[in-house]
């Protein structure tokens, strides 16, 4: 097994907890290369030393948005992630701190299964190409009031939403800033995208699921400033009055290690606070 491990270094704490993930997966002969300007610090072999298609687990340390940042930034390397968690909020990096070393041992030992989640693939009218594990997001960004975006869905108009903006989620993304937007959370187990206006100046404007594999078409209607689309928090560019993005289920799965004994709707109940009881 070889594994690439993207630390966080530049707290003593964070570098602490990454030797220690370094050391324990060396001792068990694991290969191990490290992120290359974080390499350095741990003393270890960088991830340009070796040939990306050599690399089986991806191994995160931070959040979801370290995830999110390799999963974009490393988008070449076709190995599934498993997320450390070094704060608080986190629905993908599941791995808490104390449990390090017992999720290391289930890693190495083949106790875990990989989740493959469906992904947002697009082109806009511009040219620039995107892809988005979590979500794509249109927002009116300078402009003082509401904007208009229009959405057809497999050249069906579906409606022109006037609100801040509109989210298109995946299940994945769907505990991310579609939940804050009012929108439902689904089981990232099913293929679907969520259609979430925010702020819409009419309530009966709800957020909608529909099937992925039916192609959506938005467009910036009005006459208005630019706003700006985002894909994931990382990705972004301006869209002028009459500029069009298409989007559709991408071929590429995002790949999520699940280890044995951590599932998801425990991950619900302890990150959403919830306080339900059996009775």
């Amino acid at each position: 097994m070889k594994i690439a491990l993207f630390p966080k270094v530049h707290e003593e704490e964070s570098k602490k907890l990454a030797q220690e993930t370094l050391d324990f997966l060396m001792s068990k002969n694991i290969e191990v290369v490290v992120e290359d300007d974080k390499a350095e610090a741990l003393s270890a072999p960088p991830l340009s030393s070796c040939d990306s298609n050599e690399i089986d687990i991806l191994i995160t340390m931070g959040g979801d948005g370290s995830i999110l940042r390799v999963a974009h930034k490393y988008s070449h390397l076709d190995a599934a992630i498993l997320g450390i968690n070094l704060g608080h909020l986190g629905f993908m990096a599941d791995v808490k701190i104390k449990d390090i070393i017992p999720g290391l041992e289930n890693l190495i030992q083949n106790r875990y299964s990989i989740q493959e989640r469906v992904m947002i693939e697009g082109k806009s009218s511009t040219n620039k190409s995107f892809f988005a594990i979590n979500d794509c997001v249109l927002h009116r960004a300078r402009n003082p009031s509401l904007v208009e975006i229009s959405i057809h869905v497999d050249n069906l108009f579906l409606n022109t939403f006037e609100a801040d903006g509109v989210i298109i989620s995946t299940p994945n993304g769907s505990t991310a800033y579609s939940l804050a937007a009012g929108g439902p959370i689904v089981s990232p187990n099913i293929e679907a995208f969520i259609i979430t206006p925010i702020c819409p100046h009419t309530i009966s404007n709800r957020p909608i699921v529909i099937n992925p594999n039916q192609d959506i078409r938005i467009e910036y209607k009005g006459y208005k400033q630019p706003i700006e689309f985002v894909t994931d928090g990382f990705e972004h560019f301006e869209m002028k009055v009459g500029d069009q993005v298409f989007l559709r289920k991408s071929p590429k799965k995002f790949k999520l290690v699940n280890l044995d004994g951590i599932d998801y709707f425990s991950t619900l109940r302890t990150k959403l606070n919830w306080s339900g009881k059996l009775r």
